[in-house]
């Protein structure tokens, strides 16, 4: 099987950076009211910048679609013709414009100026930017395609307004006592972020800059065991079970915000750090690795609030992560889900920090229903 390289990065971050001070200007004020967890959260959160696809008005500046079609006309604006090449276009998101076409067509459809190729969209939460970018390296190391694009983006903006909310569900002296109980509806108005990367995939190292070799992805899902834990669309019953929002009418729907973002804060306490380790040891002796081989550290964080359980569990496994290994950019970027994970890997191959020979380790969590992907890259 042929070698697939990470030949070229972008990003797309609409309009201007919003403040945490602007927040509410953009989200609007539930009930009037300023938020009382706003400070806690962003406290805790450390997130200092984001971007939105809407302005102060609450207009839509931007669809989501749109937005990873930016980023892919990004990857070639040194040479516009080079987009003709293109024989794969695969976009990852939670936040598709609609049901029906898929996010990935529309990206297509934005993006006259391809040929007609094939193209997936997978879907999902955070992975599903990762999950893009596995099916394009798996078309290419069996040598099925030549020249792959894949995406990761999210346009949550506009679900986190003011109106899509009944009231302000967390209440100041119990976040006080449980950071979790944040983790429900309010503390996702004060992270999430808008925009999108793209990846260029070939199967030759790029000539004049670095490239990143994928030496190998992996995933895995624990829905087999455990329950949903971050929906949308849906209300999760008190036996655990998910109801779908086609069985509720269209009251129901506006009275129970089946359409704003939730998630069971109990749940995510327990399991979305520790069950991120769970496979690691296994991938690190598969792959015949060390974590003293790592030499950039890239893992995809919904807030700093996780990251000394991380940096706790790698001393657990007896690896030490030191942090001037880490990178990440949550704190200038915002929470982006799928494109997250695009947006860190652009940064850093552009900063000038990266050797050949050095290696990166990303990982990927999602707390929907547990899943992980995880990928080993090589700088060239």
């Amino acid at each position: 099987m042929q070698e697939v390289y990470i030949t070229k990065t972008s990003s797309y971050l609409p309009n201007e950076v919003v403040s945490n001070d602007e927040i509410e200007d953009f989200l609007g004020y539930i009930n009037n009211k300023k938020s009382k967890s706003k400070a806690l959260v962003l406290r805790s959160n450390k997130i200092a910048n984001r971007y939105y696809a809407i302005d102060k008005e609450g207009n839509a500046t931007h669809t989501n679609y749109e937005l990873a079609a930016e980023a892919v006309k990004a990857l070639f604006k040194n040479n516009p013709n080079e987009i003709k090449e293109i024989d794969l276009l695969s976009c990852g998101t939670s936040s598709p414009d609609q049901l029906m076409p898929s996010h990935g067509v529309m990206v297509h459809g934005a993006l006259p100026e391809m040929e007609s190729i094939e193209v997936t969209s997978p879907s999902g939460n955070c992975c599903s930017g990762m999950h893009a970018l596995k099916y394009a390296f798996m078309s290419l190391k069996l040598g099925e395609k030549n020249k792959a694009v894949c995406t990761g983006s999210e346009r949550l903006s506009r679900v986190m307004q003011a109106e899509q909310f009944e009231a302000e569900v967390q209440e100041l002296n119990k976040l006080e006592e449980n950071p979790y109980l944040a983790f429900d509806k309010d503390f996702l108005r004060w992270m999430l972020s808008d925009g999108a990367g793209a990846f260029l995939l070939e199967s030759k190292p790029n000539e004049n800059e670095l490239s990143l070799r994928i030496d190998w992805m992996e995933a895995v899902s624990y829905a087999n065991n455990e329950e949903t834990c971050m929906y949308m669309g849906c209300d999760k019953l008190e036996d655990g079970t998910i109801k779908s929002y086609m069985e509720y009418n269209p009251e129901e729907v506006k009275n129970k915000s089946i359409f704003s973002i939730k998630q069971d804060t109990k749940l995510l306490s327990k399991k979305i750090v520790e069950l991120s380790f769970e496979k690691i040891p296994y991938l690190f002796d598969k792959y015949s690795i060390k974590h003293t081989d790592i030499d950039h550290f890239l893992v995809h964080m919904s807030s700093f609030f996780f990251e000394s359980k991380i940096a706790k569990l790698w001393e657990e496994l007896d690896m030490s992560m030191p942090k001037e290994k880490w990178f990440t950019n949550l704190a200038t970027k915002g929470n982006v889900g799928a494109g997250s994970i695009y947006l860190m890997v652009d940064e850093l191959l552009k900063s000038g920090k990266l050797k050949k020979g050095e290696k990166l380790f990303l990982v990927v969590p999602e707390s929907s229903r547990f899943s992980y992907v995880y990928c080993y890259l090589t700088v060239c």
